[in-house]
């Protein structure tokens, strides 16, 4: 478990109440002084303990599958597989979010140690480990952003395709939601679906797409080159165990955890009380308040605490997750109507806000001309 466990759930009358969109009457400083001054301090010994926690109890539940469940009889074959790839799977959601932690410098004080943990994490994982950091890196710099936000950017009205609309029912978000889980996290590094809108083609593995500059090209061919040597490596496990033992393995808890990946980053963002902002009215303090943090049970400690501490995360990313339900507590005083949690359960959450958040559009008769809420009547 994390270090912050399941953080207390403060409570929000009505959570889907609008946060306020005028800047607010405090700045970063002011709630950088309200968190204790140990919460910004990174212990690698420590970081590396959740690492080791985490990479161990895989190992431990690869080994219980490996060797035991091929023997059960049946009924208990079927039902143990099914549970192996929800343990399984929610243990690499915790890896995921360490090496994530590492992308954003919160491990240790040195950067080339957080970047060779992360990148081997991440590469396991198969995910390019530099090539998120650095686009990653760009959605916290411009969280909110209707024009240089980069991912789950929102249409405006106007702009929604045949597809958004015609899906506009129940049938149809039941198709979006697996869709998204499913294939929301290989399109947008491949295709930046869901991304923000460049002027050409833009993958997380073209080092000379527009996503990248000239600093950060080198970094993009390491990326690629683990994940190549990833899939290399799976090849000849599968060349030997077989593809079925393979997927058993490991495909079925890398789409578990590819799930959770879509999941979180979704509902910490989308949420019909957050604005989004134009360049007329988008600033990076508002921007990054206009998140909202979530409750996600006895899974908040195995997922270190990411989408309970969603808001904390984007004010000050390099803060380690174990200090980050302490320094959430600590700012709720201050941020006030300007923090949101939403402790609806996580499956009713996602069901609410695909069919309620499907474009962003202007209030009608609005004085805040740059500022956008979301909006489902087509």
């Amino acid at each position: 478990m994390g270090a912050g466990g399941n953080m207390s759930a403060p409570t929000t009358k009505n959570p889907l109440k609008r946060v306020p969109t005028s800047k607010p009457p405090f700045t970063i400083a002011d709630i950088k002084k309200a968190i204790p001054p140990h919460c910004f301090k990174r212990s690698l010994v420590r970081s590396l303990y959740y690492v080791a926690k985490d990479v161990i109890l895989v190992f431990i539940f690869y080994y219980i599958a490996a060797t035991y469940i091929q023997s059960l009889p049946s009924p208990y074959y079927y039902l143990a597989w099914p549970i192996y790839w929800a343990v399984q799977g929610s243990m690499f959601a915790g890896i995921w979010v360490l090496a994530h932690e590492c992308g954003h410098h919160a491990i240790s004080d040195y950067q080339w140690i957080d970047d060779t943990v992360g990148f081997i994490l991440h590469s396991a994982l198969l995910v390019p480990y530099f090539s998120w950091k650095y686009s990653h890196r760009r959605h916290h710099s411009n969280a909110n952003s209707l024009e240089r936000d980069e991912v789950f950017v929102p249409k405006h009205k106007s702009k929604l395709g045949w597809l958004p609309k015609s899906l506009n029912n129940p049938p149809g978000r039941v198709v979006m939601i697996i869709a998204l889980l499913t294939l929301g996290w290989p399109l947008y590094v491949t295709f930046n679906a869901f991304g923000r809108s460049y002027d050409r083609f833009a993958s997380h593995f073209n080092p000379y797409g527009p996503i990248y500059n000239d600093s950060e090209r080198l970094q993009i061919y390491i990326s690629d080159i683990g994940m190549i040597t990833t899939a290399y490596v799976l090849y000849r496990v599968a060349l030997v165990q077989g593809l079925t033992w393979l997927v058993c393995i490991y495909g079925v808890p890398l789409l578990i955890v590819n799930g959770f990946l879509v999941t979180i980053s979704y509902l910490g963002h989308t949420h019909s009380s957050l604005p989004r902002y134009d360049p007329s009215e988008w600033d990076w303090l508002r921007g990054a308040l206009a998140t909202v943090d979530r409750h996600y049970g006895m899974l908040n400690g195995v997922l270190h605490n990411i989408g309970d501490t969603h808001v904390m995360h984007h004010l000050f990313s390099t803060m380690p997750h174990y200090h980050a339900s302490e320094a959430t507590k600590a700012i709720k005083p201050l941020l006030g109507e300007y923090y949101r949690f939403d402790d609806t359960p996580i499956y009713k959450a996602l069901w609410r806000d695909v069919k309620d958040c499907v474009y962003v559009d202007k209030d009608e008769g609005s004085q805040d001309k740059g500022v956008f809420w979301f909006k489902n009547k087509l």
